[in-house]
């Protein structure tokens, strides 16, 4: 086991390739609860990050921090060399629900957006037809929500936002609610599409199965308030296929984090307040 502060290189060094860059940021709600305390995390361009952690510790807060849907208490916090409301137009975020609008179709709902940035009407076609295809959603284009799957719904959903072909995706649980095989199936087709798109990628889940097979590092943050506590680079091989959960390097990295995971809650008690992050070698 190889420890050290995975922040502790400097920004001139990393700026040609971070992306997301969280230097000592905490959030304060408005009723005095601390969310977030002193965060530090860098995302290298192209990277696939899982944030980790039980219930409560503000991995889904986080996330809206990063979009810039709402603000830091305190800390620098910077997208792509910008602020996150600068940066918003290379990104997309991804919700745990779909939210299609039930009214529009497969193909509308995909070019609302562009509809939105007021997109050419032929070059906004061109581009939903583009990411249906990618997404494998041809055929289902001028269906309405209430004639899909969970699952398909969720693909319309990441359809939308990548028809914009955004720099960084952000992802809340995009999958929970799907059985077990849907959500494996839709892991597969959205680390085929992270290697031919090749955005980075910050996700939040619950799932440690899910974080190893799509990650090259997984934050794990401890609560009350929510603090960085473990950073696990994960070297499994790419591309990562369906056969990748069947290796024992697959399964040894599932349960070195799933231990991890399990120490947090009870060692979150006993550490103090600001204490730099483990990077784990697994």
């Amino acid at each position: 086991m190889k420890t050290g502060d995975p922040n502790s290189r400097s920004v001139e060094a990393r700026a040609s390739q971070t992306e997301v860059v969280l230097i000592g940021v905490s959030k304060k709600f408005r009723r005095g609860s601390l969310a977030l305390q002193d965060i530090s995390i860098r995302v290298d361009k192209h990277e696939f990050v899982s944030l980790l952690g039980p219930s409560g510790c503000g991995k889904s807060t986080l996330l809206r921090l990063v979009s810039g849907l709402t603000p830091a208490s305190s800390g620098q916090l910077e997208v792509m060399g910008k602020s996150p409301a600068a940066a918003r137009d290379q990104m997309s975020f991804i919700f745990q629900d779909a939210t299609l609008l039930p009214w529009r179709t497969v193909e509308q709902n995909v070019g609302l957006g562009l509809e939105l940035e007021h997109e050419k009407k032929e070059t906004r076609i061109a581009k939903v037809a583009k990411m249906l295809e990618l997404v494998g959603l041809t055929a289902v284009a001028q269906r309405y929500p209430r004639q899909l799957s969970g699952g398909m719904k969720m693909r319309v959903s990441i359809a939308r936002a990548l028809v914009s072909r955004p720099s960084l995706l952000l992802l809340d649980e995009p999958f929970a609610a799907l059985d077990e095989m849907s959500r494996d199936r839709l892991n597969e087709e959205l680390l085929r599409l992270y290697s031919e798109q090749k955005w980075t990628v910050m996700f939040v889940t619950h799932s440690v199965a899910e974080a190893v097979f799509l990650s090259t590092r997984i934050v794990i943050l401890a609560p009350h308030p929510g603090r960085v506590a473990h950073v696990i680079p994960i070297d499994l091989p790419w591309p990562r296929t369906a056969e990748t959960r069947l290796t024992m390097a697959y399964e040894e990295q599932v349960a070195q984090v799933s231990r991890l995971l399990r120490s947090v809650q009870t060692a979150s008690l006993h550490s103090p307040d600001g204490q730099s992050a483990e990077e784990v070698q697994v």
